[in-house]
């Protein structure tokens, strides 16, 4: 070392030098220990056993494994602990009675038993990560019975419905439970005749099941908060699902405005993963006793748990992405069953499953009359393909001229809404004249064009389409169009020059206006809200809609086409819908009227008689051509299963990411969906899962890929 005027300065004595050391290496970052392997060590003197599920994910993995419990960490191997355990290792490496090697993995412990039924010897729990218990014997009930109903394996359900772990948030208390709040009052839930009664049946500690359609307009929110309150009033919990984190923020606003803070917790990816374990300890250690959130919230650990719910269940977004790929709808339905708590379903429109629900007596249907619905929803008017063959307007500028003509009155008053399909639908194909969806005669599938040829082959079956006709109209000829958002905004800003275009769609996405005027033009699902509502609403391309070559394509137009009209105005205060599309259609008819249960229950009873869920059950099959024809061949189908397909399955569109269950880039795959009768869906599901363990387990060939339920099969 040098000083600064350049002369050398002189060494610490020894002394000094050995205290140096020693504070450094007192410091310094102490290596990790690797697990111990506990060998000779004494066992647990009570329930030395511990049933320890791996965080593995193949099904042919899916059982649990028995693992000795050490004296020293019996205290902290309790139930729904998570552990580390050695996996893998073979019965030839055993020392002093415990079996060693094998590779580290992390686990849960499900439960402590005595002995084992495993004859030889086990090895040992090499750790316990952290003595927190986050798997309870319910939480654990719940993801067995979704890991069944769905054909996959147990670790993969926790991996959705265990968060990650965050040690220094699980150090931090969670603090007392609030005593229970006052019975709310009624509220908007007066406006339905059986609403105060499912209200009161709640916070008796009753549990009703409904099926809700919702008045047009903002309060559904608190609606949904008042029937959460209930539950906490008859001291049980409440879970509330909702699509997406801009209906997560309103209800938890509601819920905060009707019982103040401290007894809820919002569950939404927006809150960050420390955050947002906290608050899932929170719930897991019975300190709050309801939860709002989005799907993930479906797992939530809710103690207690008396009423659950679901916004917009038809919404794509409640489908998990992940495997298995359950739905949050099908997992609340099972809580609700296994922990008899309330139901309740609720939208603007009524899903098909929600129709089954009904029709099958399992909940009850809770709408308001008819006049209270007339009145709180706006005036529908339609443009249909003759108006706009005699429109002038309509051929130069797209737009009719009724379209125009209810903007320019509505933007007197207020902002108006203007509803464009999302920017890359992919163009289907429909009858030229009348615009009906060329469909399969053989199983009502989708026909595409592949190839140059022009030959026409069903998106389902597979089957080549001859000489086609429209069974409506008799025509020949088919066309494909695809209308996006942009020139839509263009065109608006150069008509009405004087007015504020504003955009809301995947990029960027508007949670509220202001109630002057404006245009808002927005993709389906990206309707922000207008204080004081819209005073008009304009819903484009209808049949961009109604053409999707989709079992769902007239419930989802209906469903997104009633999201933006329950935002506009009701009748009385001058609030107009303008639809682009043609007004004999049954979903066009059923927006006019605003019977979406009329709706649900006309497209019951057509999926009854075709055979289509959720009638019937039904698995989706992709892979490779081989392996899909090898795995339905060796898979014991229930007796009476069809097999629909296979069929290419499209590559993913350039510039797109890949999502779950699009092939890998330059591979060629085929799909193929298998349907039973009702009843018999659980059969289906083990044996698919069976297959699938039987395929894994011998290497037979490349894997494939299973869903159950498949929302959308073509």
């Amino acid at each position: 070392m040098s000083s600064e005027n350049g002369h050398p300065e002189p060494a610490p004595p020894q002394g000094e030098q050995l205290a140096l050391i020693r504070e450094t290496v007192r410091k310094a970052k102490k290596p990790r220990a690797k697990p111990r392997t506990w060998r000779g060590a004494a066992l647990a003197k009570e329930l030395p056993v511990a049933k320890v599920l791996v965080d593995k994910g193949p099904v042919h993995l899916d059982k649990l494994w028995d693992y000795a419990v050490p004296a020293e960490l019996d205290a902290d191997a309790r139930p729904g602990a998570r552990v580390r355990v050695r996996f893998g290792a073979g019965t030839r490496n055993v020392r002093d009675g415990r079996r060693e090697g094998g590779g580290l993995l992390d686990g849960f412990i499900v439960e402590r038993v005595p002995e084992s039924d495993y004859q030889g010897p086990l090895a040992a729990i090499a750790q316990v990560l952290s003595p927190e218990p986050v798997l309870g014997p319910r939480l654990f009930a719940l993801c067995r019975s979704v890991a069944d109903r769905y054909a996959g394996s147990l670790a993969d359900v926790l991996q959705l419905a265990v968060p990650p772990r965050h040690a220094r948030i699980e150090g931090e208390p969670s603090g007392p439970l609030l005593p229970p709040p006052d019975a709310p009052d009624p509220g908007g839930w007066a406006r339905y005749p059986t609403g105060p009664g499912y209200l009161e049946a709640v916070a008796r500690g009753e549990s009703p099941r409904a099926v809700w359609t919702a008045l047009p307009g903002p309060q559904w929110a608190d609606e949904l908060a008042r029937a959460a309150a209930a539950a906490l009033a008859s001291r049980r919990g409440a879970l509330v699902v909702v699509p997406d984190g801009r209906a997560a923020a309103r209800v938890d606003a509601a819920l905060t405005a009707l019982l103040g803070p401290g007894r809820h917790v919002l569950l939404t990816a927006d809150t960050g993963p420390e955050e947002r374990y906290r608050r899932w300890l929170a719930v897991n250690r019975g300190a709050v006793r309801a939860v709002v959130g989005t799907r993930a919230a479906m797992f939530a650990p809710v103690r207690d748990l008396g009423f659950v719910a679901i916004w917009d269940d038809a919404d794509s977004s409640h489908a998990e992405q992940h495997a298995p790929q359950p739905h949050a709808r099908e997992v609340l339905l099972l809580r609700a069953a296994q922990e008899k708590a309330a139901f309740l379903l609720g939208a603007f429109g009524c899903s098909v499953e929600a129709a089954q629900l009904v029709r099958t007596g399992w909940a009850l249907p809770l709408a308001a009359d008819r006049a209270r619905v007339r009145a709180a929803a706006p005036l529908v008017r339609t443009v249909g393909d003759g108006d706009l063959a005699r429109d002038e307007a309509a051929r130069a500028a797209r737009l009719p001229s009724l379209a125009w003509q209810v903007a320019r009155e509505g933007l007197r008053h207020g902002p108006v809404l203007v509803q464009v399909p999302r920017r890359g639908y992919v163009p289907r194909l429909a009858c030229e004249r009348c615009r009906e969806p060329a469909r399969c005669g053989r199983c009502a599938g989708p026909l595409e064009a592949r190839g140059g040829d022009g030959a026409l082959h069903c998106g389902w079956c597979g089957v080549e389409a001859v000489n086609w006709h429209c069974p409506e109209c008799a025509g020949s000829r088919l066309r494909a169009q695809v209308v996006g958002a942009r020139r839509t905004a263009e065109e608006l800003g150069r008509a009405f020059p004087a007015v504020p275009v504003r955009t809301s769609g995947r990029d960027h996405v508007l949670d509220t206006v202001p109630g002057a005027p404006a245009l808002v033009v927005a993709t389906p699902g990206a309707e922000p809200v207008a204080e004081g509502g819209y005073a008009a609403a304009l819903l484009l391309d209808g049949w961009a809609l109604l053409g999707l070559p989709d079992l769902r394509a007239g419930e989802e137009a209906l469903r997104r086409w009633l999201a933006a009209s329950a935002l506009v105005r009701g009748q009385a205060a001058g609030g107009t819908v303008v639809v682009v599309a043609e007004p004999t259609l049954r979903p066009v008819q059923a927006l006019v009227r605003w019977d979406p249960e009329g709706h649900a229950v006309r497209e019951l009873a057509e999926r009854a008689e075709l055979g289509f869920p959720p009638v019937s059950r039904m698995a989706a099959v992709s892979g490779p051509p081989e392996a899909v024809a090898e795995f339905l061949a060796a898979a014991e189908l229930p007796e009476g299963a069809d097999v629909l397909g296979p069929v290419p399955v499209p590559p993913p569109a350039a510039g797109r990411p890949r999502r779950p269950g699009d092939p890998p880039p330059g591979e060629h795959w085929e799909r193929a969906l298998v349907r039973v009768r009702p009843g018999q869906g659980a059969a289906l599901a083990a044996a698919l899962r069976t297959a699938q363990a039987v395929r894994l387990a011998r290497r037979d060939g490349e894997p494939v890929r299973l869903r159950m339920d498949p929302p959308d099969i073509g």
